[in-house]
């Protein structure tokens, strides 16, 4: 019997090669997308001196959202690291999305984070 390979270990290899050409720098940090089924988390990631810039996730306690698992939430955060991110002086970043596709809740992020102020 044939197994098909954990969803994780396939994102993780995905993201794996996307990494190998997406590079943050002191100009222009990556901002890295992680979510689980219960949340989402953004960082702004400077990776020449290995540092998180900026970073947000419906696991703060400051952050009211009656679901953190959804669209919703997902542009909630966007917003913040943006605001977060401009607030420090970073208006253009990398975007990576972690090896997910560009879809749902990494999509509604990203675009929120857009209009909040970020090129990418």
């Amino acid at each position: 019997m044939i197994t098909k390979p954990d969803k994780n270990v396939v994102r993780k290899k995905r993201h794996a090669r996307v990494r190998s050409s997406v590079f943050g720098t002191a100009e222009r940090p990556r901002l890295n997308v992680y979510r689980s089924n219960k949340h989402i988390y953004a960082q702004l990631i400077d990776d020449e001196r290995q540092i998180t810039v900026a970073s947000a996730s419906t696991s703060e306690n400051d952050i009211e959202l009656e679901n953190t698992g959804n669209v919703d939430a997902a542009q909630k955060i966007g917003e913040i690291v943006a605001g977060r991110a401009v607030e420090k002086g970073y208006k253009v970043v990398v975007f990576d999305r972690g090896g997910y596709l560009y879809h749902g809740r990494v999509k509604a992020l990203a675009d929120a984070a857009r209009e909040a102020g970020l090129e990418f």
